[in-house]
Parts: C-alpha cells; structure tokens; sequence
C-alpha cells in the first residue's frame, strides 16, 4: 500500500471538506481536491461532490463522506484556497498540510461582539436602502444589537428550518415593539432591513454558480434550501403580527410603502449600501483585509441598481436588478483575480443589497391579512428580481469561463 498517496487522498478530501461545510461552491471543492491530490503524485482518483456530501477514490482510497449544511466562513474558504496553491507549488509537505488543515478546521470564528456590530451595522444601514429614515436607521440598529445576539448564541444549535422560523419571529417583534413605544418612524422599513440579516445569501448565490457550472443537483439542492429559509423567515414575521394581533385586539394596519426624502439622496444611499456590505461581510466571515472590496461591490450594484430603476424609474425592477447583478459578478471575477481570493468572498457580500427583501416582508403581511391579491403581486415581483439576479450572475459567470478558456487557449 502506498501510504504517502493515500494519505494525500485523506488531506484532499478533508480539504473539499472544510471547503463544502464554509460556503465554498461545488466546482471549487472538486479544483481543489485534485490540485493537492495531483500535487502529490496521486494518479488515478475521482471526486464527486454534492451540496452535503464527497465521495472521493483514488489509488487505494475510498471515502464517502456526509458534510451537513452549516453556517458560513468564507475566511477559511480564502486559507484553504491559498494552501492548496502552496501545495501545488510544492512548498508543503503532506505532514505540513496536515497540521495546517486541522488549524484551519477548527479555527476560531469571529468574536461574538464583532458579529454582532456586523449585523446591527447591516440591518441598520439596509433599512435606509429600503425607504427608512435616520431614526428607522438607529432603531433598526438597536434591534438588530438584539437580534444578533441571538443569531450568536441561539440560532446556531437550532435546524435550519428553525432557526430563521424563530429568527424572523425575534427580528418582527423586535421591530413592533420597537415602533409601539415610538422609537421609529416607519415599521416596515425597519422590519426589511431587520430580515435581510436572515437572508441565505450563501446558498442562493452558490446555488446560482452550481447551476451555471452544470453542478445541477447540487445547485437545485442549494436553491430549495436558500428557498425554505427564506419561507421560514417570512413564516416568522406573520407569527410576529399574528402575535401583535392577539395582543392589540387586530391585525396592525400598514400603509403603502414609503420612501423617506432625506435618506433618498445619492450619497446618503451610496454610505448606507457600503455600510451595510461591510456588515454582511463580517456575518459572512468575510476575511477583515477584503472589507473594503466586498463594501465597494456591494455599492456599486446597489447604485447601478438605485439609478436606472429607483430613482430615474427607468428600467422594470427586475430588469434593474438584472444589471446590477451582472456588474456584481463581473467585478468580483476581477476581484478574485488581482486580490487572489475565490470569488465566492466578493460575490456573496455584493449581491446582499438587491436580495428582495421588500418583497418578502410585503407578501408575509399581506397573507396574515388574507389579502391574496396583493400578497399574490408582490410575491412574484420578488420572484422576477430573484430570477433577474440569478440571471445575472449565471450570464457572469459564463462569460468569465468563456474569457478564461480563451486566454488560456491562446497563452
């Protein structure tokens, strides 16, 4: 038996573990199980990689192994990456590679402070994006100081059905009560921004790059778990009406959306969307020195999207956010490049601000109060945005394999 190769199957495979169970996408799993086991001579082997599981063979080896779907660490997806180009440079020994998988496996996640900020920062900022004022912006704030804390301490030992159930519940209540006692001036926006923080932004964008990877199982997977949370949280919100309504003797009585005048200024609009990335970015795990690319893509696509569809009224929203996406993808495929980072890390942060999440709180309440029509309305222009933005990233990402295969032709 030939130790050293099927050793170096078992480390390839704890490899794509690490990466799968962080958020990674499945071709990236497969590249970087085959680099490390061709970098140490392995001939013969197969990887088969789905959203929770890997099958590897190779020489001697075989190994099928469950992976759960977990939270998100996209900076231990950024040293996986790097070591495995190490590996393939032959600067690693398979023992070296060993001590340093494990360190990375179970390294530390960010401070629960830091988290918190993260999603208070986040929320706070996105519920200016969606129409709210500055006072909505520091009352959404405080509840998300709240609602974060239990998304640190709570929500990781509860399923993924679960846990955003009882997260949207948290996060409508937070808000309710919040407005009750008068802190706050407009309660769906500060609701909107509150919910973002539960969007499965991993999932739905990963499974996006899976389907345009062909990785179809694996991308469908992906796309109905993002899919359950998103209907969990919006289940958790209507709770949190229903709950009022118990309480106050009716369903609250909600006006049309509106758009605070001072918050809609450009560059109001541009600090809210960089804020509010940067945020996301620190729920994500996004490694500390990419906080300001992944805020700076974010913003972009937020403006693209807030010039030709919100503010002029020039395209459909969906057609807006089609644009907006692509702009997302694009840059971060030319992030990923010149910062050597996988464009997972750009991607997931930057496409947080046109996730629909207007759409999500607007069909929760409407069906609470049986108003099908218009809870029928809103649900699929939330849908033609989703669709939009998947189209975006999955045109992106095929044109960036069409450039890379070319150049790659041509070098």
């Amino acid at each position: 038996m030939n130790t050293q190769q099927d050793k170096a199957m078992q480390l390839a495979t704890e490899a794509g573990h690490i990466l799968l169970e962080n958020g990674a996408e499945i071709s990236r799993v497969e590249e970087t199980m085959d680099r490390i086991a061709t970098a140490y001579g392995v001939g013969e082997r197969d990887f088969f990689v789905l959203s929770n599981g890997i099958i590897a063979t190779g020489h001697e080896y075989a190994k099928a192994e469950f992976i759960p779907i977990r939270g998100t660490q996209l900076s231990r997806i950024v040293e996986v990456n790097q070591l495995s180009r190490e590996v393939a440079e032959g600067r690693c020994t398979l023992d070296q590679l060993d001590h340093r998988l494990k360190a990375i496996r179970f390294s530390k996640d960010k401070p629960w402070w830091e988290l918190v900020l993260g999603i208070a920062l986040g929320v706070g900022s996105f519920s200016i994006l969606f129409g709210g004022s500055l006072v909505d912006a520091i009352a959404t704030f405080v509840c998300g100081v709240l609602l974060g804390l239990f998304m640190a301490f709570v929500s990781p030992h509860l399923s993924r059905i679960f846990g955003p159930l009882l997260g949207g519940l948290v996060g409508g209540l937070l808000c309710i009560a919040s407005s009750a006692v008068g802190f706050g001036e407009h309660l769906p926006n500060m609701i909107i921004g509150t919910i973002i923080a539960l969007v499965p932004g991993v999932p739905f964008t990963n499974g996006m790059r899976d389907l345009a990877n062909e990785d179809y199982i694996a991308g469908a997977t992906r796309l109905l778990d993002a899919f359950l949370v998103f209907l969990c949280s919006a289940l958790g919100v209507a709770l949190a009406f229903i709950i009022d309504g118990w309480i106050t003797g009716g369903l609250m009585q909600l006006g049309a959306p509106t758009t605070d005048p001072t918050t809609a200024k450009w560059y109001i609009q541009l600090a809210a969307a960089f804020a509010g990335t940067v945020g996301f970015s620190v729920l994500f795990g996004a490694p500390r020195r990419f906080y300001l690319e992944c805020g700076l893509t974010g913003t972009a696509g937020w403006m693209v999207y807030y010039l030709i569809s919100i503010a002029n009224h020039g395209l459909s929203l969906a057609g807006g956010a089609f644009i907006a996406a692509l702009l997302v993808a694009l840059v971060s495929h030319l992030l990923a490049v010149t910062r050597k980072c996988p464009v997972t890390v750009f991607l997931i942060c930057g496409i947080i601000p046109l996730v629909p999440g207007g759409g999500i709180f607007w069909t929760a309440y409407y069906l609470v109060g049986n108003l099908l029509p218009q809870a029928l309305a809103t649900g699929f222009l939330a849908l033609k945005i989703t669709i939009a933005i998947a189209g975006g990233i999955i045109l992106a990402s095929g044109l960036y394999r069409l450039i890379h295969k070319k150049n790659r032709h041509h070098g």
